[in-house]
């Protein structure tokens, strides 16, 4: 095997708000990172084929290792890269508890806010496929609720805003103190977004100047070091390497998941998504990965975090 086969490599592009809260946890370690970039909308026949079908933004690649959605990709880094950690102080458990806050509803307010305030002025094509994404099958109804619920919905965004704004009252330079956490990078990229993509953001964003002060010390940790790799290069590192060994289920698991069952694993909104299928390599109560054969690029562990996402057995 390769030394190329341990290289992180991203797949992604540069718009993406979530792709931001991992390149700024690539800052944080300190990492240097191939970057492939990928198509804003489907199809992404290269991602696909590593995934299995999974098309959601980012994922990254570890030799033959796929991991899918930040989730994962934060727990992946912080168990390769312990030094600096992700969890500065403790509290690793908690902090993981509040990202399902900044992952979920937060995240799914700053999308509806930014689409819904953009109304007929986005692509047809793009409204459709993140209105699909994340409102479901009736997106076009939703983005028109969400244009109509425009106050509520910055009331919303606005509440959690403050909280943070309080947490860094004290002067603290990061919310958890002086060094940078991965909940920095969790809240960091929903801030980002809005300052973004919402027209109004940077007006909104001016009523917090404790966050703001934050927001420019998170931006200043950066990105890391990356360079541009080829997706058709990324498929053949996957080819010369091998997935890291099964590490097994752990018991009690409340679907009775082991290794070698078939499964397929989606998200656990409908977004019209193809589901992955592949049969049981490791699950405990995080994460659950499985393996699939690629022609191209061979044999495959691809890891999905428990939380967000729906395992049913074939």
């Amino acid at each position: 095997m390769s030394s190329t086969s341990q290289e992180i490599i991203f797949h992604a592009y540069p718009q993406s708000p979530v792709a931001e809260k991992v390149r700024v946890c690539f800052g944080i370690k300190g990492l240097s990172w191939r970057s492939v970039e990928i198509p804003r909308i489907p199809p992404k026949p290269f991602l696909t084929q590593l995934t299995g079908g999974y098309r959601r933004t980012p994922v990254m690649q570890i030799g033959a290792d796929i991991y899918c959605d930040s989730q994962c990709i934060i727990r992946e880094l912080e168990r390769r890269f312990p030094s600096p950690s992700f969890f500065p102080g403790g509290n690793e458990g908690l902090l993981w508890a509040l990202s399902r806050l900044t992952d979920g509803d937060l995240f799914d307010l700053g999308v509806k806010l930014v689409l819904g305030s953009a109304g007929d002025q986005l692509p047809k094509e793009f409204a459709e496929d993140r209105g699909r994404l994340y409102l479901g099958p009736n997106w076009a109804e939703g983005l028109k609720a969400a244009n109509v619920d425009l106050p509520h919905l910055v009331a919303q965004v606005r509440m959690p805003m403050a909280w943070l704004n309080t947490q860094l009252s004290d002067g603290r330079t990061y919310l958890m103190g002086e060094e940078p956490a991965a909940i920095d990078a969790q809240f960091f990229h929903i801030v980002w977004f809005l300052r973004g993509r919402w027209a109004q953001g940077p007006a909104f964003l001016s009523e917090f100047p404790h966050l703001q002060r934050w927001e420019k010390s998170v931006a200043g940790v950066g990105h890391g070091t990356s360079s541009a790799l080829t997706p058709q290069e990324a498929i053949q590192l996957a080819a010369n390497a091998e997935p890291l060994p099964s590490s097994g289920t752990t018991p009690n698991d409340p679907q009775g998941l082991d290794v070698g069952m078939n499964v397929v694993i989606s998200p656990d909104v409908d977004g019209g998504e193809q589901p992955v299928s592949g049969t049981i390599r490791s699950a405990d109560a995080e994460q659950v990965s499985i393996t699939r054969h690629d022609e191209t690029a061979g044999e495959l562990a691809v890891h999905f975090p428990r939380a967000g996402y729906k395992v049913s057995l074939m």
